[in-house]
């Protein structure tokens, strides 16, 4: 079986990420994309995701490194659900930092039938963690 059209473009964008290639992995986003960047903060759209991979290039001191260890694509018309093992390394001031995370990703089949991300979460559902209980939600926006 050949490996889905959205798996191809997550390993391209963890290329360009490992690469600090962040002019071209803009690509790899829709126009209005989220990027969660911790529990509690996000942030929207190409200009503020390519200023966010910056500043946390900046934090790894150049060294940040991902990759999926293992990807399951749920597919339904234009959008899928991308359910993923991440792993992200990398030298901050704190030393060596390395992390294994239960990722989700939504892309959106796009007008020139490109997938692209539409919602870029590496937290997974550890995002509930910090909500309280009973139902209540949190919209985390920057």
């Amino acid at each position: 079986m050949s490996p889905h059209r959205v798996t191809q473009a997550i390993e391209q964008a963890d290329r360009l990420i490992n690469a600090r290639q962040f002019e071209p992995l803009m690509d790899f986003y829709t126009d209005d994309a989220t990027l969660v960047l911790r529990p509690g903060l996000s942030v929207c759209g190409k200009a503020q995701i390519r200023r966010a991979f910056e500043t946390i290039d900046q934090y790894f001191h150049g060294s940040l490194q991902v990759r999926q260890a293992a990807m399951e694509v749920l597919e339904a018309g234009d959008t899928a659900l991308v359910l993923a093992r991440t792993l992200v390394a990398g030298e901050t001031d704190e030393g060596p930092q390395v992390q294994a995370r239960k990722a989700t990703y939504v892309f959106r089949r796009e007008a020139d039938g490109q997938w692209r991300c539409a919602v870029d979460n590496s937290y997974g559902a550890d995002l509930l963690d910090g909500l309280p209980a009973g139902g209540r939600t949190r919209e985390a926006r920057a």
